[in-house]
């Protein structure tokens, strides 16, 4: 895999989730080995240019505003390969960190322009915003910068806020000027100061606790990759392109997702003003995805209304379940359906308060609230059990059956549903959840699971909170809309096949960014390591 392959997948690759922050977090890796352009027999060797430097600082440390230090010898050994033109060199040994000028408040002009972390864009290193001093007066200490200074935020998780100074003026202490001699390109060196590796390794000698950051003399010790001088101006002119390649796959990404977003409600509104069987392709269109759990919502209120499937004159109402109508009915459901309450079509019970000290490793297994994940789905995970000698006449009631329908009824996992299914059994339900069972034959229990899914999301809009209690006695009394028997399991029926499109069609979502996800992750472990 060549990096012709990096540029062909561009577009692709994008679509990898963070995968424009991934493609440009390679694009300064590749740049940082010498692995972004070809290399240049007529360019001179860094090591000429290592020479220059070294000779530049001595007759600064001639002077008395320069206070930088030597610092340690480096072992390249340990070092990612560059280009035998490129020099591994300390960062302390070929720009001046930290010694720039301090300057109090009261000799600030009003007019000068004022740094702070915040007016830089994360990631991207935008400038978002250039204000004067006198739009953010304080009495701490500043420190001065010039035109070319690289402007680099020591501050973790603000590593990346990296910008060249265009014009004079002060930054806080936050931010740390770094002047590159000329030597340098001031342009790469930001890019280098962004690079990956270099965001690790400030990040593992990073100090203190509410705002760590990293210290002068950790960063002058910081390897520092070195291209010849003409080499870095086409690594930043290229890098450049393929970041504002970036921005515009960005941009677009964020164009296609609002639009998108936009046909999705329009789709929705459409259908909502037409809600019957033979409009359900507005919901599922080949051009754009509606999200998943907004599919999976409105098939929900479209089956609870009777919207989803057509009527069957001939299907028959029991007369076995009271006709309860409230005023107002809270939805327009079929004059075939029969509104009631919820406790006359599912029995309600609770859960048994076993004692935690009469759990054990092996027994019975005791159903509790965690072993329902969000999905609805119940695993034995983190599983507790009661010894059979524990299991008393009144604990043998709150053993599950297959199909019994179970809600949390408390907490933070208010409004969670499962259904039990043979592989948990044989099981005992615990406190804090209720069983919900069918009232009578007239009542098809997986109906009885949309209706109870229902019941539950319309409290949650009501509360707008998935905390608190649901009272039995109320929920007993929630009008429900009910249709015939035959009408329910046609309804369940197609809630079945429309619920396995929406997986299939995040199924292929996922593993469309899961393809993209695997071929970046291959380029950038082939494109990034020793040849």
């Amino acid at each position: 895999m060549k990096l012709e392959v990096f540029f062909n997948n561009f577009d692709h690759l994008a679509d990898a989730p963070d995968g424009i922050g991934k493609m440009r977090e390679l694009i300064l890796q590749l740049a940082t080995r010498g692995k972004l352009i070809e290399q240049s027999s007529d360019d001179e060797p860094a090591s000429a240019l290592v020479a220059r430097i070294e000779k530049h600082i001595e007759v600064l440390r001639g002077r008395k505003e320069f206070r930088g230090a030597p610092v340690e010898a480096l072992d390249r050994d340990e070092l990612p390969e560059i280009p035998s033109s490129w020099e591994w060199v300390r960062l302390g040994n070929v720009v001046d960190y930290g010694s720039s000028d301090k300057a109090e408040s009261a000799a600030i002009p009003e007019d000068a322009w004022l740094l702070d972390l915040e007016d830089i864009e994360k990631d991207t290193s935008r400038l978002l915003q250039r204000k004067s001093f006198r739009d953010s007066p304080s009495k701490s200490t500043k420190t001065v910068f010039t035109v070319g200074d690289v402007l680099y935020g020591k501050l973790r998780p603000y590593l990346n806020k990296v910008i060249v100074a265009d014009a004079p003026g002060y930054c806080t202490t936050e931010i740390i000027p770094i002047r590159a001699f000329g030597f340098i390109d001031s342009a790469y060196l930001c890019h280098a100061l962004k690079r990956p590796e270099f965001i690790a390794y400030a990040n593992s000698k990073s100090y203190g606790m509410n705002l760590p950051r990293l210290g002068t003399e950790d960063a002058r010790n910081a390897p520092f990759p070195l291209p010849p001088l003409a080499e870095q101006k086409r690594i930043v002119a290229k890098v450049d392109e393929l970041m504002a390649l970036c921005d515009r796959l960005e941009a677009h990404q964020q164009e296609r997702e609002a639009r998108h977003a936009a046909l999705a409600r329009a789709s929705l509104a459409r259908f909502a003003d037409a809600p019957t069987p033979a409009n359900l392709p507005l919901l599922f269109h080949p051009s754009y995805a509606i999200p998943a759990a907004d599919l999976r919502k409105s098939i929900l209120n479209l089956a609870v209304q009777g919207k989803l499937v057509p009527q069957d004159p001939n299907d028959e109402l029991s007369n076995s379940i009271p006709e309860l109508i409230p005023s107002p009915p809270p939805l327009d459901v079929p004059d075939s359906w029969r509104w009631t309450e919820f406790g006359e079509i599912g029995e309600i019970s609770g859960g048994f308060a076993f004692r935690s000290g009469d759990y054990t490793p092996k027994g019975i297994f005791i159903l509790r609230v965690t072993n329902i994940a969000p999905s609805g789905v119940i695993s034995k995970d983190e599983a507790v059990f009661l010894p059979p000698e524990k299991v008393t006449r009144e604990v043998e009631r709150f053993y599950l059956n297959e199909g019994d329908i179970l809600l949390v009824m408390v907490g933070g996992s208010l409004g969670k549903i499962g259904v039990v299914k043979s592989d948990i059994l044989p099981a005992l339900l615990n406190q804090n959840l209720w069983r919900i069972t069918p009232a009578n034959r007239e009542v098809d229990s997986q109906f009885l699971r949309l209706i109870t899914d229902f019941a539950v999301s319309f409290q949650r809009q009501i509360t707008n909170s998935t905390h608190g209690h649901l009272s039995r006695e109320e929920f007993r009394k929630k009008s429900v809309a009910f249709p015939p028997l035959a009408e329910q399991r046609r309804i369940v029926a197609k809630v079945k096949e429309l619920m396995a499109l929406v997986d299939e069609l995040e199924s292929q979502l996922a593993a469309s960014r899961a393809a993209a996800t695997i071929l970046l992750s291959a380029l950038v472990a082939e494109l990034t390591t020793k040849d």
